[in-house]
């Protein structure tokens, strides 16, 4: 009967050793797993803002933290950050109080949540002191050079990245721009359309390999407002230089339309030369004088271009008097074999002497003739046929008389018969 009655008495105190077990074991867990709302996990900070962080969880010292314990805890852990100097801490009834000085603002708050996070922690008195810097304490800026000097050297393989993708693109563009006008040569006859088109394409990837670099090096919002902006740009410079941009643009229309090319005989707004050149700017024409003249291109493109050179075929004329009593298709006959005979005289189209007008002591012929502007000096060429067409009057009897002395004469008669009739009948 005796071991009947031990069994049920080992049984009981084995049930209440493993129920105080698991009690013992649970309580921490649960209490380590259920902190308190208020006091929710921070980051470690360092002095530097970046290894300065939140403390990860709270600070665990026993089950039952008392006073002294959390000093000690809390005393250990300042001293051995080093980042306090003479830093005191004192604990009553969970309230912890902290005295010392510090650097900044930063690591005394980094104090304040490190106590507020031991455990068994009532409140937080934070006494540390965060001295006033010195007039002449130049760690701010030594700490300044410090971090540019960082950030330099960050900056160093985008810098250098940069260079080099600005080199490639300065290269690309002078061997697109030289490319794009070997393209254009037998297509586009003005050169200077050539070189604009040149230079646009070489902008162009200039442009793009700057757009490439702000993009790599993070200033995206830079390259969209820089591509964004040219547009502005060029509408904010185009106001400003107005009449550059006026010729600028007339320069580029000049050269499509191809009015003239270098070397023709042209006129524009009353001036007559010979064209030299077509900038961006004017077009420069050597007068007969052997004058250089600028014409803005505006000018030129809003004016009546006359071009001389364009055909080959000019038309010249002139004007010669016979006498009244001459016979006017006799003379016409004349001037006609004068000009038959010339060899600048084009026969087709046809020369013609015509009567043009009737003045105080001639009759007016008109002469027209063709030449060929282009083989023969229109200048030479009319002088060389009034010359002969003189000669050959001259030669057939043919009297050509001056109408300003012929206008002269009666005035000069009238006024000696009017000397003669008063010396006649003076007193």
């Amino acid at each position: 009967m005796r071991p009947w009655r031990c069994r049920p008495v080992r049984a009981g105190a084995r049930a209440l050793l493993l129920a105080v077990l698991c009690c013992g074991l649970i309580a921490p867990v649960v209490a380590q797993e259920s902190p308190d709302e208020e006091d929710a996990p921070r980051k470690l900070i360092t002095p530097t803002k970046e290894e300065l962080s939140p403390v990860a969880a709270k600070v665990d010292v026993a089950p039952v933290a008392q006073d002294e314990q959390i000093r000690r805890r809390l005393q250990t852990v300042l001293n051995a950050t080093d980042w306090f100097t003479d830093p005191q801490v004192r604990v009553e009834e969970g309230v912890v109080f902290l005295n010392g000085q510090v650097e900044s603002d930063e690591l005394k708050q980094w104090a304040g949540d490190l106590a507020r996070n031991t455990q068994d922690v009532v409140a937080v008195a934070n006494r540390l002191e965060v001295p006033e810097p010195s007039v002449w304490d130049f760690r701010q800026a030594s700490s300044g050079l410090s971090a540019l000097w960082r950030d330099f050297i960050r900056a160093m393989p985008f810098v250098l990245f940069g260079l080099l993708i600005l080199a490639l693109s300065v290269g690309t563009a002078l061997l697109a721009a030289r490319v794009v006008r070997i393209l254009l040569r037998h297509r586009i006859q003005t050169k200077l359309l050539q070189t604009v088109i040149a230079r646009a394409a070489g902008g162009l990837v200039v442009l793009s390999g700057v757009y490439l670099i702000l993009r790599v090096s993070g200033l995206t919002q830079l390259a969209l407002t820089l591509v964004g902006g040219t547009g502005l740009i060029g509408l904010i410079l185009g106001i400003a230089f107005r009449d550059i941009t006026e010729n600028f643009l007339s320069s580029i229309f000049l050269s499509i339309q191809q009015p003239f090319e270098t070397g023709d005989l042209v006129e524009i707004s009353g001036v007559t030369g010979y064209v030299q050149q077509l900038n961006m700017r004017t077009t420069i024409l050597m007068t007969l004088d052997g004058n250089l003249a600028q014409i803005p291109n505006a000018t030129v493109y809003k004016t009546i271009v006359s071009n001389f050179t364009t055909s080959p075929n000019r038309r010249m004329d002139f004007i010669v008097g016979i006498g009244y009593e001459d016979s006017i298709a006799d003379a016409q006959v004349i001037a006609r074999k004068v000009l038959a005979d010339h060899p600048a005289v084009l026969k087709d189209p046809e020369p013609s002497v015509l009567a043009d007008s009737l003045g105080s002591a001639t009759v007016n012929l008109r002469l027209y003739f063709w030449l060929n502007g282009r083989e023969h000096s229109w200048l030479k060429v009319r002088s060389s046929v009034i010359r002969l067409v003189k000669r050959a009057f001259q030669s057939h009897g043919v009297s050509m008389p001056d109408e300003a002395r012929a206008a002269s004469a009666p005035s000069s008669a009238a006024s000696l018969a009017s000397s003669d009739w008063m010396l006649g009948f003076s007193p």
